[in-house]
């Protein structure tokens, strides 16, 4: 994806006049930097945002170094074929057709992503997919969920801070990385810390940090004594603190969650992003998306 584009760049992507693109950006309908000599610049993932409020179509989606895709077929299939081919370029394509259609990073996430990888772990189990290709699908999701996470608006400087991880022996690296790009979607400055952390480094993260939302991913545990204590120490940690401890992971059946004390379970991504915006007052929500608009 291009970090800008010129209004004849953008006219041409959506099949429009340079004239009405120029306008809408003076109007403040999308963001615009000027160069040194006082042209329009204009900042993609501002355009992206711009697209997908409005009913413009990108027609020539390589303009703005987007990929492009042809395939009539449903999204699903089409995402679960590229994964397990480990086509990079086709499953990036889908993605982002997707997100510029109006899809949210949580829907694609929630509805797209995470579905995928059920149905590639339903292939493994029965034989139909080796293990090598289903871990080349996840290097092949982070890659491109690293580039749909630079298209979303920038948080503002005043915005709730969030981290979050996995523990020692949880190496399901996807999830975390989903929700920081779920949280950063609706304006935090989210930043996952990886996977597979000894307890005692999380506690420190959130003592340093000082997050308004901690977040830990349990796709995984050895044992169930084990999670026990290191959410322990991470919900005392967190209370000092005042951070709201969330978890989510399908390692966290009903009978798990009873032992486990916590600020909040969320199941997936959209109720994430509910718990956070909850966890935020109106008042500082709107100072924060004023902010967003002055960066951007």
């Amino acid at each position: 994806m291009k970090k800008h584009v010129s209004p004849r760049q953008l006219a041409e992507a959506i099949g429009v006049s340079e004239s009405s693109v120029k306008r809408w950006s003076d109007r403040g309908l999308m963001p615009v930097e000027r160069t040194a000599g006082g042209h329009r610049r204009l900042p993609v993932a501002g355009v992206l945002q711009f697209l997908r409020s409005g009913e413009m179509s990108l027609l020539q989606p390589e303009i703005l170094g987007l990929p492009t895709t042809t395939s009539d077929a449903e999204p699903f299939v089409d995402l679960v074929s590229a994964l397990a081919a480990g086509d990079e370029e086709r499953f990036r394509a889908l993605v982002f057709r997707l997100y510029v259609d109006g899809w949210s990073a949580a829907e694609i996430g929630d509805h797209a992503v995470s579905r995928a990888f059920g149905e590639l772990g339903e292939r493994w189990q029965h034989g139909r997919l080796e293990v090598y290709e289903e871990r080349r699908g996840v290097e092949v999701c982070q890659r491109v969920l690293f580039e749909l996470r630079q298209a979303l608006p920038r948080s503002g400087e005043g915005a709730p801070r969030a981290v979050g991880g996995t523990l020692a022996g949880d190496w399901y690296s996807l999830p975390t990385h989903l929700v920081e790009i779920a949280l950063r979607e609706i304006g935090w400055r989210a930043q996952s810390l990886g996977s597979s952390h000894p307890v005692e480094t999380l506690v420190a993260a959130i003592e340093e940090q000082r997050p308004r939302l901690f977040w830990l991913s349990v796709s995984w545990f050895e044992s169930l004594s084990r999670l026990e204590e290191a959410v322990a120490s991470l919900y005392a940690a967190a209370a000092e603190q005042g951070t709201a401890l969330v978890l989510g992971g399908r390692a966290l059946s009903e009978d798990v969650r009873r032992r486990l004390r916590v600020s909040a379970f969320c199941d997936d991504l959209t109720q994430v992003q509910t718990l956070a915006a909850a966890l935020v007052p109106a008042g500082a929500r709107r100072k924060d998306e004023e902010q967003t608009n002055h960066v951007e």
